[in-house]
C-alpha cells in the first residue's frame, strides 16, 4: 500500500512574510502576562521560620495545593491548614497557563473513552459538577478572576477535519464554514462546533491569588519562599523541613508539586516536563475586534495533533499558545528552556495566518512553562506513608479545573472515605512510568515527530502511533 503523500498545512501554505513576523514580535517582553498583570496588587506571604503544628500541611501553592486547602477548610472550618510554597503563589503553571477551565477531568472524552469506557458517564457527570462547583465558589467568595462561562469553539482548519467534527457532535451542533465564521471570522475555518458549557475562561493568576485570599480568610496559613527539603514520618503523622530551617509537624500531608520532583521516590518517573509556549497580543482596537467578530468570547482550539488554543482576555488581548510541545533530554526544569525564539516565531506566524485582518498587530508578552505530563495524559492519585500522605500529579495541561477534583480525591483518601470519586478505576489505577534516559528522549521526540507527520498526512497515524494507541499510551489532543 502506498503511504499517503505529505502535504503542507494551512499554516505553511499561507505563511506571512518574515518581515511581518519580526514586526509582530519586536519589543516583546519575555514574561508571563498574567503574572505581570497582578504583580502590583498581589498579596505577599511570609517565609516559614521556626516550628509549627498543623492538622494538614500542603506542599505547593498552585491550583492543586490551594484548592486542597480551601476544600479542607470548607469541610472542617476549625482545621489547622498550612500551605508551603517554594516560590510565590502561582509563579509556575498556575500563573502561566491559558486560563481554560475545563469540565473534563480525563483530558477530553476520547482519552477517557479509550481508558475507562465503563466509567465515562460518571466521569462526565462528575467533571460537569466540578466545573459548576468552581463557578459557585467564585460567586460565593466574590473571587475577582475574570470568570466567563463561554465554552469552547472547536474549529477544523484542514480539509479532512470537518468530518471529524461531524463524527463528534450531533448534527444540529455542526457548524459549516459560514456558520463557524459568523462566530469568529478566520479564512482558515472550514467547520466547527461550539460546546457552550464545558469550558470557562479565567485570568489564571487572579484565580490563584483569589484562592489564596479565601484560604487565609478561612483561617489557613500560606508561607512563600519556603521550599520543602524533606518529608519524614513523625509519630502517627509527618514532619516537613524547609530550606530556611522551618519545620511543620502535621497529622496529614498533601503533595501538590506538579511538574517538580516529587518528595516520594515512587512518583519521580511518573511525569516528565513538556514545555508549552504562549504569546499575548496588545489589546485589540474596536475596529480590529469587529473585523474578527468573536462577540461570544469563546475559547478556541483546532483539531491538529499539534493544536493551537486561543482566547480573549478581559481587555481584548488574544492569547495564542500551543502547537510546539517540547521535551528536553533529562527531564529537568530549567529557566533556559523557556527561551525558544523558533517557537515564538512559529506562533506569531500562525496567528497572522489565522487572522490576516490583524496585520500589523504586535505581541506584548512571550513566555513558556513546563507541563507535568503523564503517560495517560490526565492526573493520577494515591496515598503513601501508611495513609499519612496523599498526592496528585500528571494533569498534562488540563489542571485548571481538574485540580479541584484532585483536591477532593486527596482529602477523601486521607480520611479513608469510600466515595464515588475514590471508587473510580481512573482514581485507583496508576499510569505506566516513563522509561529512563535516553529511552525517554528517544521515545518522546519520535512520538512528537510522528504526530507532526500525521498532521501532514490527513491525520493518518503511522505504525508507532498505532502501536501506542493499542498499548493505551496514544495521545490525542
Amino acid at each position: 500500500m502506498t503511504p499517503p503523500k505529505a502535504h503542507d498545512t494551512v499554516f505553511e501554505r499561507q505563511r506571512p512574510s518574515e518581515l511581518a513576523i519580526e514586526h509582530a514580535l519586536a519589543g516583546v517582553r519575555r514574561s508571563a502576562f498574567w503574572l505581570d498583570d497582578i504583580a502590583a496588587s498581589r498579596d505577599r506571604y511570609e517565609t516559614l521560620s521556626g516550628t509549627i503544628d498543623a492538622d494538614l500541611v500542603i506542599v505547593g501553592g498552585g491550583y492543586t495545593g490551594l484548592w486542597s486547602a480551601l476544600r479542607a477548610l470548607e469541610r472542617e472550618p476549625d482545621a489547622r491548614v498550612v500551605v508551603l510554597e517554594a516560590g510565590r503563589v502561582a509563579w509556575a503553571a498556575s500563573g502561566r497557563n491559558g486560563g481554560f477551565c475545563e469540565a473534563s477531568i480525563t483530558h477530553g472524552d476520547e482519552n477517557g473513552e479509550n481508558r475507562w469506557p465503563e466509567e465515562m458517564d460518571a466521569l462526565r457527570r462528575i467533571g460537569e459538577k466540578n466545573l459548576d462547583d468552581i463557578e459557585r465558589t467564585v460567586e460565593r467568595y466574590g473571587m475577582k478572576c475574570d470568570f466567563e462561562r463561554t465554552g469552547t469553539l472547536t474549529v477544523a482548519v484542514e480539509p479532512h477535519q470537518p468530518e471529524w467534527i461531524r463524527d463528534l457532535v450531533p448534527g444540529d451542533a455542526f457548524l459549516d464554514s459560514a456558520a463557524v465564521q459568523s462566530q469568529v471570522a478566520s479564512p482558515t475555518y472550514l467547520a466547527g462546533a461550539w460546546d457552550k458549557r464545558s469550558t470557562a475562561l479565567v485570568h489564571p493568576a487572579k484565580l490563584a491569588a483569589e484562592l489564596a485570599r479565601v484560604v487565609t480568610e478561612l483561617g489557613g496559613r500560606i508561607f512563600e519562599k519556603s521550599r520543602v527539603t524533606g518529608l519524614e514520618n513523625h509519630g502517627s503523622g509527618v514532619l516537613m523541613r524547609t530550606a530556611g530551617g522551618g519545620v511543620v509537624r502535621a497529622d496529614h500531608a498533601i503533595l501538590a508539586t506538579n511538574v517538580f520532583p516529587s518528595l516520594l521516590k515512587r512518583n519521580r518517573g511518573m511525569t516528565v516536563p513538556v514545555y508549552d509556549y504562549v504569546l499575548m497580543t496588545e489589546p485589540l482596537s474596536d475596529a480590529q475586534l469587529a473585523s474578527i467578530g468573536w462577540s461570544n468570547r469563546q475559547g478556541i482550539a483546532d483539531l491538529a495533533n499539534q493544536f493551537h488554543y486561543y482566547r480573549l482576555s478581559r481587555d481584548n488581548r488574544i492569547l495564542f499558545g500551543g502547537y510546539d510541545a517540547v521535551y528536553y533530554g533529562g527531564g529537568t526544569v530549567r529557566p533556559s528552556y523557556e527561551e525558544r525564539p523558533a517557537s515564538f516565531s512559529t506562533l506569531a506566524s500562525h496567528l497572522l495566518t489565522t487572522f490576516p485582518q490583524l496585520a500589523g498587530i504586535r505581541f506584548t508578552n512571550a513566555w513558556a512553562g513546563p507541563i507535568d505530563t503523564s503517560t495517560r495524559f490526565c492526573a493520577f492519585f494515591g496515598k503513601a506513608r501508611a495513609g499519612r500522605v496523599a498526592y496528585a500529579s500528571g494533569f498534562t495541561g488540563l489542571g485548571v479545573g481538574a485540580s479541584r477534583f484532585a483536591a477532593d480525591v486527596m482529602l477523601d483518601l486521607l480520611l479513608g472515605e469510600q466515595t464515588e470519586r475514590t471508587e473510580l478505576r481512573m482514581v485507583r489505577e496508576r499510569p505506566l512510568p516513563f522509561p529512563p534516559e535516553p529511552a525517554a528522549s528517544i521515545g518522546i521526540n519520535l512520538t512528537r515527530w510522528s504526530l507532526d507527520r500525521a498532521d501532514h498526512r490527513e491525520g493518518r497515524r503511522n505504525m508507532l502511533l498505532r502501536s501506542l494507541d493499542a498499548l493505551g499510551l496514544g495521545f490525542d489532543s
